[in-house]
């Protein structure tokens, strides 16, 4: 099968450039000028030349944070891993990284074979696994070496939500422990949960139970010193810290200041976190339930520190915490008591749109749009060069992106299986125009021309983003 993207401004980091990309099988093969010999020689014997003008080229989104079919409480998150990632597809992201999550007394292969069978045979995409470890043990210990082998090289640890996926300080150095000799990239939700959950028994005591006392109640000060925390512990342990879903200025002052020691700490963003804010949890009528996520939405002036974070690398990655639940009758378990609100948000098809916006409005490049969205994951957790970048030898995992078309986000057009959007009603400039994984078209001028099971299994390899 050939295939040549044609007449299109191909985008890396460094920026765009003219070219013509030429596909074989699934692979990239070339990028050529268009009047070249060898794109028309490649063309005549093409099974379809791609239009592309007028249009960016760039290598396919890699959500490294997603929860499909997660369970919370008394349910799980909306998006199954076929719809989920169709999704994606639609949205022009060609690999999620998901998460498998231990039980208690579970062994971490149990936890990991459960979430492959979700996903075997019905993924759109490509796609791969994180490890959530909740029992730190010898036995679990030693099992990070064997998932290590397997192609998984991440494993995420807790410091909220007591109880249930909450780690000690010491769980915690123990994996970090581990992770400097094998290898592995620790990942962090760092929010110091056992002082939120006195802050919480003081709210619902005064009868404070609207969704915005999610947010009230989990304040920046608690993720900023449980970010702290990761990070000195990390470093006693000399292992690399990868803080998901920051949210806050005082959490992004402990990343900067880690990373100006030198020391490896990463961090992503999401983008709730950059275009919402507290005052949507305040929402009337129980519709600010609808914005529930953890870490909570802060006020908007913590949004410019964020961008600016992007911009100096000090947020290397910009990812979804993709988690739906529908409103109706599963936001709503929550009425009369915000504890029991399933904390997500839907976005892993809105995250590729929503940051080009950022390169309209001025507040990163373009070649950092594609960084942060695609080269930067891939390179964070060993992908790279087989994603994150169109080259030769690469996996033709492509999107052609219109930077002119306008669009309405809505429910009512989007593809996640969740009966709200958080964007409902935002008018956007830019949109996928065609979507390609490894070599098949997957979407096609707004149709998806793709098939469940098309996605296969990632085995990563080692973070390529240590310094």
């Amino acid at each position: 099968m050939r295939r040549v993207i044609a007449g299109g401004s191909v985008v890396s980091p460094k920026g765009a450039t003219p070219a013509d990309v030429l596909v074989e099988d699934e692979q990239i093969v070339a990028l050529a000028p268009g009047d070249s010999e060898i794109v028309a020689s490649f063309a005549a014997s093409a099974d379809r030349v791609v239009d592309a003008r007028g249009c960016y080229v760039i290598p396919g989104g890699i959500d490294a944070h997603t929860h499909m079919e997660m369970p919370f409480g008394s349910t799980v998150s909306s998006d199954t891993f076929e719809t989920g990632t169709r999704a994606a597809a639609f949205g022009g992201t060609t690999t999620i990284i998901d998460f498998s999550v231990q039980r208690k007394g579970q062994s971490l292969h149990e936890s990991l074979d459960t979430w492959l069978a979700k996903a075997d045979g019905v993924c759109s995409v490509d796609y791969g696994f994180h490890a959530i470890m909740v029992d730190v043990n010898d036995t679990t210990l030693k099992e990070m070496d064997v998932l290590m082998a397997e192609g998984v090289t991440s494993f995420k640890l807790f410091m909220a939500y007591p109880g249930v996926l909450y780690s000690t300080d010491k769980d915690i150095y123990r994996a970090m422990d581990r992770a400097s000799e094998n290898g592995a990239l620790i990942l962090m939700h760092a929010e110091n949960g056992i002082a939120i959950d006195a802050i919480v028994e003081a709210a619902l005591q005064k009868g404070q139970t609207d969704p915005i006392y999610h947010g009230l109640t989990r304040p920046a000060e608690m993720e900023g010193e449980a970010v702290h925390r990761a990070i000195r512990l990390a470093q006693v342990a000399h292992a690399p810290l990868y803080v998901v879903h920051l949210s806050s200025t005082p959490a992004l002052e402990a990343v900067v200041e880690a990373r100006d020691r030198g020391q490896n700490v990463f961090a992503e963003t999401c983008p709730q976190y950059l275009f919402l804010s507290e005052d949507d949890m305040a929402r009337p009528d129980f519709e600010g339930a609808k914005f529930v996520c953890t870490p909570p939405l802060r006020p908007r002036s913590h949004q410019a520190g964020l961008w600016r974070g992007l911009r100096t690398d000090d947020l290397s990655v910009v990812a979804t915490d993709h988690c739906p639940f529908c409103f109706k009758e599963q936001k709503e378990l929550g009425l009369g008591d915000f504890t029991k609100i399933p904390n997500g948000l839907p976005g892993v098809e809105n995250r590729m749109d929503l940051i080009y916006q950022g390169v309209i409005s001025g507040e990163i490049s373009l070649g950092r749009w594609v960084e942060v969205t695609s080269t930067n994951p891939a390179k964070m957790f060993g992908l790279y060069p087989r994603k994150g970048v169109i080259a030769p030898g690469s996996d033709a995992d492509i999107v052609v992106y219109d930077p002119n078309a306008r669009q309405t986000i809505s429910a009512s057009t989007h593809h996640m299986a969740v009966d709200y959007s958080c964007y409902e009603g935002m008018q956007i400039t830019g949109r996928v125009s065609a979507v390609m994984s490894r070599g098949r078209l997957v979407v096609d001028k707004g149709a998806y021309v793709g098939a469940p099971g098309h996605g296969r299994l990632l085995r990563r390899g080692l973070s390529g983003h240590l310094r």
